[in-house]
């Protein structure tokens, strides 16, 4: 029967034909898949290896597990299932809530390790609208206030002795009006 292995902290750029000729030593392998990123096409780090003896596969977990491959320590074991495996931690079980929805928190269910962070919120086309929420139609605010700086008032009558001082004429002898 053929016993599959998986090969984790592969380097990023390892060939089927170099991972062949390095697991070979132990004896002929079958299958080997090297997964890769659906987006980029780069390899994800690890692979899987099939030989068709068992006792191949588990000299191959003793011999290679934990040594050194291309500068990078390999991990060796056996490949399972993916009902087999166990949950990881970013990822909560379909069965399980994803948070404690009560009030006080449930630590007989939970493991230690996942934090209780209360109710989940509601959807947000649920949510209640804030402040005026939005403006259907826009309105005319009127027109612009006109911003006032500083008074400046000038009369018709104050501006003729403006103009009169243009065509003012000044004796030679006498002073300029501005006492100079």
């Amino acid at each position: 029967m053929a016993s599959r292995l998986f090969v984790g902290n592969l380097p990023y750029n390892v060939t089927e034909a170099e991972l062949r000729e390095y697991f070979s030593t132990v004896g002929l392998i079958s299958y080997i898949s090297i997964p890769t990123e659906r987006e980029t096409g780069k390899q994800r780090g690890f692979a899987f290896l099939e030989y068709k003896d068992r006792a191949q596969a588990d000299e191959a977990i003793r011999c290679f597990n934990n040594q050194s491959f291309k500068g990078r320590s390999l991990s060796v074991k056996e490949a399972r299932a993916r009902d087999d495996r166990p949950q990881s931690s970013a990822q909560p079980r379909p069965s399980e809530p994803r948070f404690n929805s009560t009030a006080e928190p449930d630590t007989a269910n939970q493991p230690d390790n996942k934090p209780t962070f209360g109710p989940d919120a509601a959807p947000y086309r649920s949510r209640k609208k804030g402040k005026g929420g939005p403006k259907l139609e826009r309105v005319s605010k009127g027109p612009m206030r006109e911003v006032v700086r500083g008074q400046f008032f000038y009369d018709d009558d104050d501006d003729d002795d403006f103009d009169d001082a243009e065509t003012f004429e000044f004796d030679q002898d006498s002073d300029p009006p501005n006492g100079n």
